[in-house]
């Protein structure tokens, strides 16, 4: 078969030549077409044959994917390995549905390799069929059959009974065994489709299994194709073409309006997907039906947000949180765990696009992209018949469900700046890069940005290696340009959906005699120093309000705002222009809760621009030394003889905003070593 929908990406000289590295391979093979499975999504398991570690004996071990983890990036580490027959003999102290879960501690008893991870819920869908390779995964396509309203008749028809059909349940021990019965009623299928959730294939080895898992998938996606129409009854409104503006000034009101309980971090896409299904006729009857797939309904919540132009926001929030609260009141259990937040994940804005929110930038991503699976979904089944999503009850039992919970209490405590957003000025190196490393390790997620588009590639370039995509974005930036602070603002608001924290680092220096300064040199010093300050720092602010819980301003100045050095007039200037304003800014915006405080560095030399050239030559000169004698001597000069760094400042900075400090404003800090001259006070 040619593949047209799926992507063929297996290369024999590269699969390994175990069945385990193969099954590892296969995964990652299937993992990396987002077509096939979503983030995180779906599992695979091998069986082999291997000698038991106390008899010696060969015995049937299934590796299966463990909890959590994702296909494309699985290793061997990912994988479970439990005993065949110890898993299916569970079944004589099987109590049936009510007293499914306990199942789960039982399968520790199974497990072969007691290094490997632990297993997930989906176990006992593999430990009961008996190939020796299974795929099981989430394809939109498959989804959108199981999710009809007549799937069932249509998978018939549309495989000539090779595939099966095994209505919607909870995943779990006894729809492992409802999948070896469906088997056992239609021995020879190539496959199960498990209804509103997902595809189950095999074969005899992996490439077997993994071909037959293309073709099944490819099948479906080709009868969706064959049988489109007008999507979603055709467009209502089009797209406006202002959206990403209308977004980024939308986008710090919704943040602050779901950060009611606590602090989230946003995400926006206007994806040509999410524009044809928001624009449509049929999204106000589609949309509060919500999701099929139980993957796509833990991410999305039990419904999405719809807005508009002429929506009130705060009567809209309001209504969504009664009803998530009327939804839990009515299907709640005894046992269940107590309400979650009532806010909207999923947020819809007809003719601009989709906002996502959540505790982290990569949750909110993730949570757009499985919306967007859902739209693929609810589109192809409203193409074939009519689309149905998971009963109310259904849908409970699954966002609740204690399992999920204790997922959800293993979970790391979030770190200190979890769900923050910052934006630190000339981040591309130095003091900045420092600031903006040491808050992504705290847990926020930082706008990069730098005046050299250079400088700020191979920072981007560094930081994507070592934090992650989602922890970080980047905007060249000139400080002094009212218009590209707004365009790094946009971005930053776009990624992340809002700022709370506004460091100011952009910076230069001018090392002159005052006879030799020019009124170039002067205008220079302050409009970076000064006015880019003063201009960084209001938008900020202004999107601080917008949000309505506070947040931090923190002004990088110098010992030079306080101590008369020689050759300096234009930058000790500006420096203590730049500390007074941060004190006028503290008085002015302690009533908003933003706190505004000082970092007093001296005599930062690593990886500062700054120390390139002249401004280093001219310090030497001031000092009667070389300029290789400067770290030195500025160390030996102070009080405690230290040689400061960029971490330094970002230790600093991090100590007044990492909660610690939260009643403090219009503070300032030094870090230089000691300098007296340098005392506030």
């Amino acid at each position: 078969m040619e593949f047209k929908h799926v992507s063929y990406l297996w290369d024999e000289a590269a699969a390994p030549k175990d069945e385990i590295g193969l099954l590892v391979y296969r995964s990652n093979l299937l993992g990396a077409d987002l077509r096939l499975t979503n983030y995180g999504g779906g599992n695979t398991s091998c069986k082999v044959m291997a000698p038991d570690p106390l008899t010696g004996e060969d015995v049937e071990v299934m590796w299966v994917k463990g909890s959590g983890g994702d296909l494309g990036t699985m290793t061997r580490s990912g994988l479970s390995a439990l005993y065949v027959e110890r898993l299916r003999n569970l079944r004589s102290v099987y109590r049936g549905v009510a007293h499914e879960d306990e199942m789960v501690a039982l399968f520790n008893y199974c497990l072969y390799d007691l290094n490997s991870k632990a297993p997930s819920i989906d176990t006992p869908l593999h430990a009961f069929l008996p190939f020796r390779h299974i795929d099981h995964l989430h394809h939109d396509a498959a989804i959108a059959i199981a999710a009809a309203r007549d799937g069932r008749r249509i998978t018939e028809e549309l495989f000539e009974g090779t595939i099966g059909w095994v209505d919607w349940q909870r995943p779990g021990f006894d729809l492992g065994l409802k999948l070896r019965a469906c088997l056992d009623a239609n021995p020879g299928i190539r496959g199960i489709m498990l209804g509103s959730h997902g595809l189950f294939t095999w074969g005899n080895n992996a490439y077997e299994s993994y071909v037959n898992t293309l073709e099944v998938i490819e099948r479906c996606a080709r009868y969706l194709e064959d049988h489109a129409g007008t999507p979603f009854g055709g467009p209502r409104i089009t797209s406006m073409p202002d959206r990403l503006d209308r977004a980024a000034a939308l986008a710090p009101v919704l943040r602050g309006l779901c950060s009611s309980q606590s602090r989230m971090v946003g995400h926006f896409t206007d994806d040509p997907r999410v524009l044809e299904f928001i624009n449509s006729n049929d999204l106000s009857r589609l949309a509060p039906m919500g999701t099929s797939c139980p993957d796509h309904f833990l991410r999305t919540k039990i419904a999405p947000l719809v807005i508009g132009p002429d929506t009130d926001l705060a009567v809209a929030f309001d209504a969504y949180r009664r009803m998530y609260a009327e939804y839990y009141a009515a299907c709640k259990h005894p046992d269940s765990p107590p309400m979650r937040d009532p806010n909207p994940v999923i947020i819809l804005y007809p003719g601009v696009g989709l906002f996502a929110f959540a505790a982290n930038k990569q949750t909110a991503r993730v949570a757009s992209e499985f919306y967007i699976n859902a739209i693929n979904v609810m589109r192809g089944a409203e193409a074939i018949s009519q689309y149905t999503s998971l009963p109310r009850q259904e849908a409970f039992n699954i966002e609740y469900w204690l399992l999920e919970e204790a997922k959800l209490r293993r979970l790391p405590p979030p770190k200190a700046l979890s769900g923050r957003v910052a934006l630190v000025t000339g981040s591309a190196g130095g003091i900045g890069k420092a600031i903006a490393r040491k808050f992504i390790e705290e847990g926020a997620c930082v706008l990069i940005n730098d005046n050299d588009a250079g400088r700020l590639e191979q920072a981007a370039s560094a930081f994507a290696r070592q934090y992650g995509r989602d922890t970080f974005a980047a905007s060249v930036l000139d400080v002094t340009s009212s218009e590209a602070i707004r365009s790094a603002y946009t971005a930053t608001v776009l990624a992340f959906g809002g700022v709370d924290l506004v460091v100011n680092c952009a910076g230069l220096s001018i090392s002159k005699p005052l006879e030799e300064h020019t009124e170039a040199d002067w205008d220079l010093l302050f409009d970076v120093l000064v006015k880019g300050q003063f201009m960084v720092t209001q938008e900020g602010v202004r999107i601080m309000r917008l949000q309505g819980f506070g947040g931090d301003v923190l002004n990088i100045v110098s010992k030079n705002a306080l101590v008369s050095g020689p050759n300096n007039a234009g930058y000790g200037s500006a420096k203590a222009a730049q500390l007074h304003l941060s004190r006028l800014n503290a008085a002015e915006l302690g009533k908003d809760h933003i706190r505004v405080n000082t970092v007093n560095p001296d005599a930062v030399i690593a990886d500062s621009k700054i120390w390139e050239g002249a401004w280093a030559e001219g310090r030497a000169k001031a000092y009667g030394i070389t300029v290789a004698e400067l770290p030195a001597y500025y160390a030996k000069r102070t009080l405690l003889g230290e040689i400061i760094t960029p971490e330094d400042i970002a230790n600093a900075c991090f100590a007044l905003v990492g909660g610690l400090l939260n009643k403090s404003t219009g503070n300032v800090i030094n870090v230089d070593g000691g300098l007296a001259t340098a005392f506030p006070r």
